[in-house]
């Protein structure tokens, strides 16, 4: 038997994620939170929208949604495009982004079950 565990715990520690990638997914949770980012993230997963529309219908002001969209795009979450005067912001296409997203309808689905 403890040969066993030992051959359970030497394949669990092989395919233990390294520091980098432990860091990385920290980092992208530890931004999503944040309530708020977290409101902002789940809407630009679902809509490409300029900082007032965003501000407007997550009912902050658009300084602290500015603070809270930079913050999600220095993680690499949302990028963003200029159109003239305007920039409009989505969630990135990548594979974290993909995630995060699903994760995040997944736990709603589980926390707040529909009656």
């Amino acid at each position: 038997m403890k040969n066993d565990l030992n051959e359970k715990e030497k394949n669990i520690m092989d395919n233990m994620p390294g520091e980098n990638e432990i860091a990385g997914v920290s980092d992208a949770l530890k931004q999503l939170g944040d309530p708020s980012r977290l409101r902002i993230f789940w809407l630009l997963c679902h809509c490409e929208e300029c900082v007032l529309n965003i501000a407007s219908l997550v009912n902050m002001s658009s300084p602290a949604v500015s603070h809270h969209l930079r913050l999600l795009k220095s993680s690499g979450l949302i990028v963003s495009r200029r159109d003239g005067k305007e920039m409009y912001y989505r969630t990135a296409d990548t594979e974290l982004a993909q995630v995060l997203h699903h994760m995040i309808e997944k736990l709603g689905r589980i926390t707040c079950p529909e009656s």
